[in-house]
């Protein structure tokens, strides 16, 4: 398309100047003119081609001068409009206002029109840069709204009915929280019924981050929910689930998953660890105990691989504490981690506290400890106590 100019100018010869000069860009279709006389006739010309994107003024003119039409067309707010202020050599005054006031370049009469060309083309070039910043802007702008609603319906997949058993909420106590990293994260939750007595409770982390991450978490949680509602063995579970999970796999990419299945009756709990940080065992007492893990490799990886679970009993008043590494790895301005040590140290605490109470103290201990550093890691955390 041709860069439309106006040349705004009392002179009447500027316009035939302008015309023979350009006359090969003028025919190529590469420049199309617009003429004025003053800056009231210039906005007026403006006003019926918004497109304009160069405009050559001059300085001295009468109803409307040039640097009071410089200020009016600084308001209009358009990135892409250049303008160029023509005046003679001896108006450097003016010349100089113009240019602090935000004017592309200057020419000085008589004018030196070879130099009047490069000129407009560096205008061009200018215009051009400024296209292109303000179409990845707009790039940028429709890709955070993106994320915005993955965000949304990414939470929208999480279990966030608290409690969520209502009709058996006086024999157990689940909450749980997933804050990202990012607009959209890697990390999950989810608890479900596997039959009458038994909960299926998950927790995983996705390698990686962003958009990539969160779709093969997305995967992951449907793939494992599904298997889960037919496996009444956590291991069976987890074999099952990888050996789809190998499948969408790409790039490496991979999850670890701690998976467990409560009976709501006895407190019995099987579980089989593939790869994720261990849970810790809040007792009722305020004792804290490291939930022992089978060396399973984690999910996602390798097509057939074997996984071993193990079982644990919870009394009344224990609270299984489920983690992602975001929660230990979370690190302060001096770059130390928050870890398993600061963790412990606020659950000795919390004992006969409700599970909400157990996260919203953990997170404030971590939001505590980093003092503002950036959060680099998804932080996510699901807890179990059996009343």
């Amino acid at each position: 398309m041709a860069i439309k100019i106006l040349s705004v100018d009392d002179e009447a010869p500027i316009e035939l100047l302008m015309k023979q000069y350009f006359r090969r860009k003028i025919r190529a279709g590469e420049y199309e003119f617009f003429f004025a006389r003053n800056g009231v006739e210039a906005l007026a010309v403006i006003a019926d081609n918004p497109d304009i994107e160069i405009v050559l003024c001059d300085i001295n003119m009468p109803e409307m001068d040039g640097l009071t039409l410089l200020a009016k067309l600084n308001k209009m707010g358009n990135p892409a409009l250049q303008v160029i202020m023509v005046s003679a050599y001896g108006d450097m005054k003016n010349i100089r206002e113009a240019m602090n006031k935000g004017a592309f370049d200057f020419a000085t009469k008589p004018i030196d029109m070879e130099d009047l060309s490069r000129t407009i083309e560096k205008a061009i070039e200018h215009i051009h840069y400024v296209h292109e910043t303000q179409e990845e802007h707009s790039e940028l702008v429709s890709l955070k709204e993106d994320l915005t609603s993955a965000s949304e319906i990414q939470q929208y997949f999480l279990p966030r009915k608290f409690p969520p058993f209502p009709e058996i909420s006086d024999k157990l106590d689940i909450y749980a929280s997933m804050n990202a990293a990012k607009d959209v994260g890697g990390d999950f939750y989810d608890f479900f019924r596997v039959d009458a007595d038994h909960i299926a409770l998950v927790i995983a982390d996705v390698c990686g981050k962003g958009i990539p991450a969160a779709l093969f978490m997305a995967a992951s949680q449907m793939i494992i929910h599904s298997n889960g509602t037919q496996c009444t063995s956590a291991a069976e579970c987890l074999m099952e689930a990888n050996h789809v999970l190998t499948v969408y796999s790409v790039d490496d990419m991979f999850v670890t998953v701690f998976y467990a299945i409560y009976n709501t009756t006895t407190g019995h709990l099987t579980y089989c660890n593939a790869g994720h940080n261990p849970p810790r065992v809040l007792r009722a007492d305020g004792t804290i105990e490291d939930l022992p893990r089978h060396r399973n490799l984690f999910m996602g990886a390798l097509d057939g691989a074997v996984y071993k679970e193990d079982t644990l009993l919870l009394g009344h008043g224990d609270a299984l504490v489920m983690y992602t590494d975001g929660v230990t790895e979370a690190k302060n301005q001096k770059r130390e981690e928050f870890g398993t040590e600061r963790l412990d140290a606020i659950l000795k605490g919390m004992p006969g506290k409700s599970s909400q109470q157990i996260i919203e103290n953990v997170k404030t201990g971590i939001t505590d400890f980093v003092a503002g550093a950036d959060q680099h890691d998804d932080i996510t955390m699901l807890v179990l106590k059996r009343k």
